[in-house]
């Protein structure tokens, strides 16, 4: 792999959107690692005085509360998690501003939820937000919010690998540099001899998943199978993603000069704006099964019919998210439904030509239609 490779990616991204892990901002005592935070804030300020537009996406906060109360292990029960997140949290900005001061940018602090980008609305508020906050030459600072974010509420991102990924996919042309404690992806456990660094993906296959030694720390949620996921989206709808080593100073400074660093996935195609947020940002409330013929229709770009819907689940509303499932209980995409699971569950395996007599006169002859549908690979 060439530098002439890691330019044409900075050259043609619209947003440089940085996610920093636990474990790079903070000492094995679980206090962050302020000069490490300095050297990184350095960093982001020189791109943005070349007029780069720069997010980042930072962990932390669970961390920054658990130094300030000495604790040694994560919390497990919820609202004491949330508690020592909250403690963190002020910590956390409070120390990115310092350090951004001295270099005279500005900061903005946003918390999100799975809720806040899975609605079209907010989805939509939070990017304008931050594109103003980027014309304005300001450092958009973005965690998840602990403090209200509960997963039996089904509000989590579960790790901010995936909060990145959905950032990074609020922009057209994003590069999402994951800066983790290990180098990239190896083609095994980076702990057994002979594992070598995969310093380029083109092309994604089942095997890279197979790579991924997924780990967790007791101060981080993610692993590398987490970054991989987040690859996978970025690369599925229109950007570039470098997993990197954030625990060497000069990473971001390589990167950043066009040198070979981690590990580079490659975009396959564009998405347009309304696509990735379906595909990737909201939440399904419920499923259709589809059998072969169905699949196969979609697939070809075509609207999803009743003919082909043999079961539906789950708790939805006309023009809700629903998941595309087939035979095997794999999601295959999703959509924005036309009726009710009360309705389909009425109307599936039935002909267009028998709607109106099950329906009445106000009848979709799609149950999803292709312009309102996003496949998955």
């Amino acid at each position: 792999m060439s530098s002439s490779l890691y330019n044409k990616i900075l050259k043609t991204s619209d947003v440089i959107v940085i996610k920093v892990g636990t474990n790079v901002l903070s000492r094995p005592n679980v206090l962050l690692n302020e000069p490490r935070m300095v050297q990184l804030c350095c960093d982001l300020c020189r791109m943005i005085e070349q007029d780069k537009q720069v997010v980042l996406v930072t962990s932390g906060a669970v961390g920054a509360g658990m130094g300030q109360l000495g604790l040694t292990e994560r919390p497990t029960e919820i609202a004491y998690l949330q508690a020592v997140a909250a403690i963190g949290q002020g910590k956390l900005i409070e120390t990115y501003e310092k350090i951004l001061r001295l270099y005279g940018v500005n900061c903005a602090q946003i918390l999100l939820t799975a809720d806040d980008l899975s609605n079209r609305e907010t989805y939509l508020n939070a990017r304008n937000t931050i594109l103003t906050l980027l014309k304005l030459r300001a450092l958009p600072i973005i965690n998840e919010n602990d403090t209200i974010s509960v997963s039996r509420l089904n509000t989590t991102f579960g790790d901010n690998d995936r909060l990145a990924s959905l950032v990074a996919n609020l922009f057209d042309h994003p590069l999402l540099i994951l800066l983790t404690d290990v180098d990239g992806l190896y083609d095994r456990d980076p702990n057994l001899p002979g594992a070598n660094l995969v310093s380029v993906v083109e092309q994604w296959s089942p095997d890279l998943i197979q790579m991924a030694a997924d780990k967790n720390s007791a101060r981080s949620k993610g692993g590398m199978l987490s970054k991989l996921k987040a690859a996978k989206m970025i690369t599925a709808s229109g950007g570039n993603v470098i997993i990197a080593n954030g625990d060497h100073e000069d990473t971001l400074r390589r990167i950043f000069s066009g040198q070979e660093t981690g590990t580079v996935f490659l975009r396959q195609k564009y998405l347009a704006a309304r696509k990735r947020w379906l595909g990737f940002a909201v939440q399904s409330e419920g499923r259709l099964l589809l059998d072969d013929g169905a699949i196969n229709a979609i697939v070809k770009g075509k609207s999803l019919l009743p003919v082909g819907v043999v079961g539906a689940d789950g708790s939805f509303e006309r023009g809700e998210t629903v998941s595309l499932v087939d035979t095997n209980n794999k999601e295959i995409g999703r959509g924005l439904t036309n009726y009710s699971l009360r309705d389909v569950l009425r109307i599936c395996g039935k002909k267009t030509s028998e709607l109106h007599e099950i329906i009445g006169q106000n009848v979709y002859m799609e149950i999803v239609h292709r312009d309102n549908m996003q496949l998955f690979d």
